[in-house]
């Protein structure tokens, strides 16, 4: 028997397990045979007690057993039978009442054990010594093998887990060379993280100024937006070996277990100093402590020791210095304030999404090793996807590659690149479904409904395409291309963009008279959007400057109870949205009707081709104005 994948030492306690496991199997095996064997050779007959008192006055009986209310009898030509007495009332006894002469009892021995009895027993030993045997080896084989392997595979259990990246002595980190000329898109981050880099590489700079390393570091941003690519960036240019850990790996149902595991992670990340220490999803652990229940009393305990350990490791009474801890999370809100405080993480960067120069960076950095055809215009493309995070712009170039080698291109065209951005915005076309031609005429006058309210009004983008092919959930859809990229809105911005909102449900009640579920989608985009202009905003004439959002009580550091409104101030915000809503629809459908004859023209050929370029609206919409 060989054991290729264990070590010398360990291949003589294997095959010890193995021969007792054998011999246990075989004990019981030949056990159980020789008792079948022995049923099908002298199977007992069962007879009643008086049968018993004949066969003794005739001398027929050579012994008796008695096993509790059992009686087994031998005869003289060897046979055996079976019977069962009354209970506490002897053997002797009952013989005797059924006639049998005390000098016929004398003759029948008593003290002869029933031969099935015998040989069970002896059976039964050699099965409890094999056994007892079996489980000694097999004790001593986990013994051993955990005294071999150290603390062996339970004491892993509180080891960490942690993924280590070491560094080469130039800086060259083998999970990928990952630096900054990686990141896009996030400057100001990248700033702010070069310093950590500077700290790590030349601590003699920072400390002859009496400057200390920074702790803790923790990367704040959506999902998507490059949070663990700008770690693994820090660790690559510092040339420092990277621990890479995800927050919910530390946390176990068995209490104790997360502690230990971050106790192991800093040992061995002060054993490699100076190195980095990263957190993955640090909200996992590091949640407000006592918002483990709805009512706010008491907590998980064990995600609490968790957190408690990594506090004391940040910054206890332990002062050695050499380890960062980089975390990332897209929930601040929710983290306890000890785990905020200067000390223990001393920096929070904000990564948000990219705006139009970040995704243009971001895009040629991902763009490495497609070709690209010379129609392809990163510019065009940087400003087709504004709310994209650098994921979903990874995301958005793997796909126009995968589309281009579908078609058999040896290069990615326009047309790949704008099916791909369908694609990541509405999913894949529908081209199976048919549908009628009057849901085509309802979704040609939907959408074009959306494209001339927009157009007519001052304060919205302008078109890149309207469409009527249908993708995933949606009909068709209208495609705008914002100019520049806004971080404030007017009321005026908001209200024209409601009213573009709300064109596709103006268009059909103009034409049709009546409204189809196709608006769904745009109602509560309107709804949401009029909301927030009447609580969050301000933008209301009748309430003013006034909060009116009922803060949620979300389990972190600033739970609170939200503050009750009023029947008759619900009442009135519901009307002043209600009055928005109201406005938006009726200009949208002014507008609509005062160009009647151009949205009957663009329906016609939009019937026609299908998709209509922004270029192309323009033209025909800008026409007899």
């Amino acid at each position: 028997m060989r054991f290729p994948k264990l070590r010398r030492n360990q291949r003589g306690i294997v095959a010890l397990a193995v021969v007792a496991l054998l011999a246990v199997t075989a004990a019981t095996l030949l056990l159980r045979s020789n008792t079948l064997s022995g049923k099908t050779e002298e199977q007992p007959r069962t007879v009643n007690v008086d049968q018993i008192a004949r066969l003794a006055r005739e001398g027929d009986i050579r012994s008796l057993s008695l096993n509790g209310d059992v009686v087994t009898a031998q005869l003289a030509d060897s046979s055996i039978v079976v019977s069962r007495k009354e209970s506490q009332v002897s053997i002797l006894d009952i013989l005797r009442s059924y006639g049998v002469p005390d000098s016929s009892l004398q003759q029948i021995s008593l003290e002869v054990k029933d031969p099935l009895a015998a040989s069970s027993q002896g059976g039964t030993w050699v099965f409890m010594l094999v056994s007892g045997i079996s489980v000694i080896l097999v004790l001593g084989v986990v013994y051993v093998s955990t005294k071999k392997a150290g603390v062996g595979r339970y004491g892993s259990f509180t080891k960490s887990g942690a993924r280590v990246s070491k560094a080469t002595s130039s800086g060259e980190d083998l999970a990928g060379a990952v630096t900054f000329q990686h990141v896009a898109g996030v400057d100001e981050a990248k700033q702010e993280l070069e310093e950590v880099v500077e700290f790590l590489k030349y601590p003699q700079k920072f400390t002859a100024l009496g400057a200390t390393i920074p702790k803790g570091v923790l990367l704040v941003g959506p999902p998507g937006t490059g949070k663990t690519l700008l770690a693994k960036a820090v660790a690559g240019e510092a040339g420092a070996p990277f621990f890479s850990i995800s927050g919910s790996e530390f946390v176990e149902m068995y209490v104790g277990v997360g502690a230990s595991r971050v106790r192991d992670l800093f040992t061995r990340a002060r054993k490699c100093a100076p190195c980095i220490v990263f957190i993955d999803e640090i909200d996992a652990v590091g949640r407000h402590r006592g918002s483990g229940s709805r009512n706010g009393q008491g907590g998980n305990d064990e995600r609490e020791q968790t957190l408690n350990q990594i506090l004391v490791e940040m910054d206890g009474f332990d002062a050695r210095t050499g380890v960062v801890v980089l975390a990332a999370t897209n929930r601040p809100d929710v983290l306890d304030e000890a785990l905020l405080r200067p000390g223990r993480f001393d920096r929070q960067v904000m990564i948000d999404s990219p705006d139009i120069r970040g995704r243009k960076a971001i895009l040629a950095i991902h763009a490495r090793g497609k070709p690209l055809s010379n129609e392809v215009n990163l510019d065009t493309l940087a400003r087709q996807t504004p709310g994209f995070s650098g994921a979903d712009l990874a995301n958005l170039l793997n796909e126009a590659a995968i589309l281009a080698a579908r078609r058999g291109k040896h290069s990615i065209a326009k047309e790949d690149a704008e099916e791909a951005i369908d694609r990541c915005i509405a999913g894949p076309q529908r081209k199976s479904r048919v549908i009628s031609e009057r849901e085509r005429q309802i979704t040609a006058y939907h959408e074009l409904g959306h494209a001339l309210v927009a157009t007519s009004l001052p304060n919205c983008d302008p078109v890149h395409k309207v469409t009527i092919i249908g993708r995933g959930r949606v009909g068709g859809f209208t495609q705008f291309l914002p100019t520049e990229e806004r971080a404030l809105w007017t009321r005026s911005q908001f209200v024209d963009t409601m009213a573009s909102i709300l064109g596709g449900h103006a268009a059909e009640e103009l034409v049709y008279g009546e409204v189809t579920t196709g608006a769904s989608n745009d109602i509560e985009k309107a709804t949401e959007l009029a909301q927030r202009m009447v609580c969050n905003y301000g933008m209301s004439d009748h309430f003013g400057p006034v909060s009116l959002v009922r803060s949620e009580s979300s389990g972190g550091r600033n739970s609170t109870e939200p503050r009750p409104l009023s029947d008759d101030i619900t009442r009135e915000i519901d009307r002043e949205i209600h009055q928005l809503i109201d406005d938006a629809r009726a200009k949208a459908k002014e507008l609509l009707a005062e160009r009647r004859d151009k949205l009957e023209e663009l329906t016609a050929m939009l019937l026609d081709q299908e998709t209509l370029s922004g270029e192309e609206f323009r033209a025909l919409a800008a026409t007899n104005q």
